[in-house]
């Protein structure tokens, strides 16, 4: 209790430095990959993709990053053992950022995609059989998660397949591709528009203190959708008119009004991901600011400090725009062949895919959900179309990633307690 009390400020400024250098490690990590499919696919240069990712991953993060904070703070370890040692649990908390910080770093660095959620859950389960054992750590909730890193690339590459199944059914394998392209992508555009609205009206706009019923919901999502829709149909229509370079058979007219669509899933993935991921850096962050502002006291709920939201998502941004372009690079050319079509079919499956686990208050991996989304665009073409040998290795990199932050978060840990107790 004396040292939070003696130290409440200085660890207060370290907790938020480290929360931040989470949060840039996410940016320049799982953002990157997130956007690669759009910049591998050539729908968005890399300069185009970190602005549309710069506002929505911050809106993501600020509007709708509250519902999935407390399972990552609460649910992975038991924190009642730490009652009667609330330091403990604000120095293991401070390794546990530090340690998946410097680990996504290194990795976005290194060009690797891992998860951020492996990252950080090894950490702090790393600092909870050290300092408390392994009681500590709530297996059961630890076993659910695990189980979502496995379901939803599952979920996201059946979703990816048959999106694209649809496409090649109904637009490519048809007499004329692009007519059928002008006719059925403004579809899309409302099924991808539904899904970010039904997120940020149902679980943002809390956060901004309008409150709607779920019927109130349902509707402003429908309406918005069909505005949507409407504008990229006149918008489509009036910009691919047919003429001798780009006629009905021309599958090159097809994939630039794929490329149209690409920018709106484009920014349904930001917001998607920053609603969900931005838990990662608060979620241990808001623990300590909650124990030490309450001196040393757990709170079973405690509202989100005003400034967290915002610190996550600058945090995710300055990350993105200075070390997301070689991770964007690895999964945007490297797992197979991208077109704006089969980029547009990973991007609104993993959106989806994100979308409902941030409803759930599941956090999972955005980098497998991706990963599985780009894998069952891949098999929609054959199985000679992924570059295997990319694929063993990002799974390689994910085997090492939660050994990795529990390692590293025991070292930060040990070297905390040197100098603080």
């Amino acid at each position: 209790m004396d040292i939070l009390a003696n130290y409440g400020t200085i660890l207060l400024i370290a907790a938020a430095v480290f929360g931040f250098m989470m949060a840039i490690g996410i940016g320049a990590n799982d953002v990157a990959n997130a956007m690669g499919t759009s910049v591998g696919s050539k729908a968005l240069t890399v300069k185009q993709a970190i602005i549309i990712a710069m506002i929505f991953e911050f809106a993501g993060a600020y509007l709708a990053g509250g519902e999935v904070t407390d399972t990552i703070r609460k649910g992975v370890i038991d924190t009642t053992l730490f009652v009667d040692t609330p330091d403990l649990l604000v120095f293991g908390m401070m390794s546990a950022l530090l340690a998946a910080g410097t680990w996504l770093l290194l990795a976005s660095y290194m060009g690797w995609p891992v998860s951020t959620t492996h990252s950080i859950i090894g950490a702090i389960i790393g600092f909870a059989m050290i300092s408390v054992g392994s009681e500590a750590v709530d297996w059961g909730s630890v076993q659910g998660i695990v189980g979502s890193w496995v379901i939803t690339p599952f979920i996201s590459g059946l979703f990816a397949y048959f999106i694209f199944i649809s496409a090649q059914k109904f637009i490519f394998n048809t007499d004329q591709p692009l007519q059928n392209a002008k006719k059925y992508v403004p579809v899309y555009m409302f099924l991808t528009t539904i899904v970010i609205a039904l997120v940020t009206i149902k679980k943002g706009l809390k956060h901004v203190g309008l409150h709607l019923s779920n019927g109130e919901a349902w509707f402003w999502s429908f309406a918005v959708s069909l505005l949507v829709m409407f504008i990229g149909y006149l918008y489509i229509q009036k910009r691919f008119k047919l003429d001798h370079d780009n006629h009905e058979h021309s599958f090159t007219g097809v994939e630039k009004v794929f490329s149209t669509l690409m920018v709106i899933t484009a920014c349904a993935m930001a917001f998607a991901h920053g609603s969900n991921d931005v838990a990662n850096a608060i979620g241990p962050l808001s623990a300590i600011v909650s124990t030490i502002e309450n001196m040393g006291e757990i709170a079973e709920k405690t509202k989100i400090a005003w400034w967290i939201l915002p610190l996550g998502g600058i945090g995710i941004v300055v990350g993105l725009a200075t070390m997301g372009h070689k991770v964007m690079s690895t999964v945007g050319t490297g797992i197979t062949e991208l077109t704006p079509s089969r980029g547009f079919a990973a991007q609104l499956a993993t959106a989806s895919t994100v979308v409902l686990a941030s409803g759930t208050g599941l956090p999972i991996s955005t980098t497998q959900t991706l990963v599985g989304a780009v894998l069952g665009v891949g098999f929609a073409r054959g199985i000679a179309a992924l570059n295997l040998g990319v694929v063993r290795n990002i799974v390689v990199s994910w085997v090492v990633t939660l050994p990795a932050g529990a390692l590293l978060a025991i070292v930060f840990y040990e070297i905390m307690l040197m100098i603080f107790v």
